[in-house]
């Protein structure tokens, strides 16, 4: 039996990570798995900065890397919402499929700040509940830790660059 595909995402806070998941998970032929849903289910109302994200994510990847081995070594794609926004997250999300040697493709998703500005506050205002994170500041500290990705990291990258 032929392994699934692991797909994942890099891209400033308010590149479109979600949406792109979202998208390419629509017509049913992969898992969708995202960070901020697990985040919220099991921690609830605990994550208010990046030091409590980073807390929370640590804790989560354990046993989600283990789960996703399992889907993919069942033979079934899965789309990770997760951030591979930095070398060493990027470098977690390898660890997946290269212990299992399935495939993998790498989106990368290459947006100017202010488009990721202007998205960060429009989800801000539609979901309340990210209220408290989706803002200017969260978005400056997070994005001065952002590193695209280069080819001698060795991932299948697929770029998307979007200006509007």
């Amino acid at each position: 039996m032929s392994k699934g595909e692991l797909v994942f995402f890099c891209g400033k806070m308010g590149a479109g990570k979600s949406t792109k998941a979202g998208e390419i998970t629509h017509g049913g032929s992969a898992v969708l798995l995202s960070e901020d849903e697990w985040l919220e289910s099991l921690y609830p109302n605990k994550i208010r900065s990046l030091n409590d994200y980073i807390k929370y994510s640590n804790q989560l990847k354990p046993q989600i890397k283990k789960l996703v081995q399992s889907i993919l070594a069942a033979g079934t794609n899965v789309v990770m919402d997760f951030p591979a926004n930095t070398v060493s997250q990027r470098n977690w999300l390898r660890t997946i499929y290269a212990e299992i040697s399935a495939p993998h493709k790498l989106i990368y998703l290459d947006t100017p700040n202010d488009i990721c500005l202007r998205q960060v506050t429009k989800r801000a205002a539609e979901r309340p509940e990210r209220a408290a994170t989706d803002t200017r500041e969260m978005f400056a500290a997070v994005t001065k830790f952002f590193v695209a990705p280069t080819p001698d990291e060795g991932f299948n990258t697929i770029t998307i660059v979007r200006d509007t």
